[in-house]
């Protein structure tokens, strides 16, 4: 049994630490799918059980754990990075400016009562308890890279050693965070005297009018000698208007054009455009006329499909300009990207790799397909060298010494801020430098939870040896109530002005809550009340600014404050 005992016991070996953290990691993963009253902390747990690892001694050497925790930092930030990116810069549009500012608002508020509790409950002269209260903020906004690059902070303005790890702040103030965002958020209900079921309502009134110009069929004969011996493409480029040709009679015949058919004098056709356009497309091409077909009328089977869009000319263009409903007879009901569900609004820009879900008659429902792409093997191919080409350009910038008047060392992004908003920037406009950046939801969820995870274990195993001492014997009850309030407040002021000054629907307030907190648990309530889709609009649109908030603020508070 000597074997064992040295396996466990002798901390510089390779198959010590692998066994380290895949013990660690295992158990928080297992632990963390436990749902106390619905609610359950995910990977999170896997700091609880590194802590507790490290209590018992049961830890690697020091420069591995570093290396390990800064190596799975970078992942998870960049991995996110790539995610929010493409929708990070259109979250801005008119719908979401409010929202945005809101979610800024609750940020601030957030950061502003964490000082709050920081000069009323703590002692100011230790240099120790500011620090550990940036560890209680982000454990009470239930954000986890926040937590990283606070860390990576402090370890670059301390760099002779810490006598402290805010791991521990955060872990006494996570619990009841995951808890607090849904109360406080259940209490802007009462406040604001907010019915469900009118909200709901109201929701189905919105979502009946159809925002898409209205489908117009017409029949009409080709009498322009312009077009004759062209193509449908051809004429559909010269026109510069959106039109599907869906019907053709031809000496007698009657068929279905596609792209490459070839129109002739006389010929009879099925054309479907934007009630707008009708009157330029019949004076271009021919008269309305009364037809003794009418095949196409007959009932098609309607299908419900998901389509991939992996063609790049689809690359940027907007859900409103390309009339599904008027041209192809066909709704766009749901947009999914890099695993997030986003709202199908006329203003969405489509991006390689989105997946929109289609219904209409199947025949319809083909031709949207064969426009997008709908090629799943062009996806499948990873591109790892995109991801590590930005990683590198990440680091590199995060590096840059930025010197600040009367601050104790040069600002730096870090290795959290600097990959971050290359992976935005290289996630929206990539394209344009022929850098592929899509990545499977899979692939992109699994480089994530595999970098957090190993963030988490090393953050938990490094705090677990002064944990009892921080936390039992010392301030742990403040923390834990400190990290309550720094939840609650924000929520109850900013919901509440949400609701009476600017009248958002209350589950679009519940989904920019979860978004600006970063809280899929508290999304997925927020769905389970809801019967639309409310919850993810207002989610989507503030997600990608609030993550960036929180990481960068991270690094401001701990520059310009514990380094002082």
């Amino acid at each position: 049994m000597d074997w064992l005992i040295d396996l466990f016991k002798t901390q510089d070996t390779v198959a010590h630490i692998v066994l380290l953290y895949s013990i660690v990691i295992a158990l928080g993963v297992y632990l963390g799918k436990i749902k106390v009253g619905g609610i359950s902390l995910g990977v999170t747990f896997v700091l609880f059980v590194g802590i507790i690892a490290g209590h018992m001694h049961f830890t690697g050497p020091l420069p591995v754990l570093n290396f390990l925790q800064d190596f799975g930092l970078i992942l998870f930030v960049f991995m996110i990075g790539l995610q929010v990116g493409p929708g990070f810069f259109e979250s801005f549009g008119k719908g979401g400016i409010k929202l945005n500012m809101l979610s800024c608002a609750a940020v601030l508020l957030n950061i502003l009562v964490m000082f709050g509790c920081y000069y009323i409950f703590f002692d100011t002269s230790d240099h120790r308890n500011l620090p550990m209260m940036v560890g209680t903020l982000y454990g009470a906004v239930t954000n986890t890279p926040g937590l990283g690059a606070a860390n990576e902070a402090l370890h670059s303005v301390f760099k002779k050693g810490l006598d402290f790890d805010i791991a521990s702040g955060y872990a006494c103030a996570y619990p009841l965070g995951v808890i607090g965002i849904i109360g406080a958020t259940l209490a802007v209900k009462y406040i604001c005297k907010v019915n469900l079921q009118d909200e709901n309502d109201k929701l189905n009134e919105e979502e009946a009018e159809n925002p898409h110009a209205k489908p117009f069929p017409m029949y009409l004969k080709v009498a322009n000698a312009y077009i004759a011996g062209r193509t449908l493409k051809e004429i559909s480029e010269f026109l510069n208007r959106d039109i599907v040709c869906t019907r053709i009679m031809h000496d007698g015949h009657l068929t279905v054009p596609n792209r490459d058919t070839v129109f002739e004098m006389g010929d009879e056709i099925l054309v479907v455009c934007a009630e707008g356009d009708s009157k330029a497309i019949q004076a271009f091409i021919g008269p309305v006329i009364e037809v003794d077909w009418h095949e196409e009328d007959q009932p098609q089977p309607m299908v419900s499909r998901r389509i991939v869009i992996t063609n790049s000319s689809m690359n940027g263009k907007t859900l409103g300009k390309m009339h599904f409903s008027s041209m192809y007879g066909v709704n766009v009901t749901r947009i999914s990207r890099q695993g997030m569900d986003l709202f199908a609004s006329r203003n969405h820009h489509f991006h390689v790799g989105d997946r929109i879900m289609v219904v209409g008659p199947e025949e319809n429902v083909n031709r949207v397909a064969e426009m997008m792409g709908n090629s799943e093997k062009r996806l499948n191919t990873p591109n790892i060298a995109t991801i590590f080409v930005g990683i590198i350009v990440g680091i590199l910038f995060g590096s840059l010494p930025i010197a600040i008047p009367s601050m104790p060392v040069p600002m730096k992004l870090g290795l959290a801020g600097g990959p971050l908003i290359i992976a935005i920037l290289i996630g929206r406009f990539g394209y344009r430098m022929h850098l592929v950046t899509y990545t499977t939801t899979s692939a992109n969820m699994m480089l994530r939870e595999f970098g957090l995870a190993l963030f988490l274990a090393s953050v938990g195993i490094k705090a677990g040896a002064g944990f009892w001492e921080t936390v039992v014997q010392g301030d742990g009850l403040k923390y834990v109530y400190t990290g309550f309030l720094i939840t609650i407040i924000p929520i109850l002021i900013v919901g509440t002005i949400a609701r009476m000054k600017y009248k958002f629907n209350y589950f679009t307030i519940m989904g920019m809550i979860a978004g600006t907190y970063t809280d899929p648990p508290a999304l997925a309530y927020a769905n389970s009340i809801c019967a639309g889709e409310a919850p993810a609009v207002g989610y989507s649109t503030v997600y990608p600014l609030s993550m960036f908030l929180r990481i960068f603020t991270a690094q401001l508070i701990v520059l310009f404050f514990c380094g002082a």
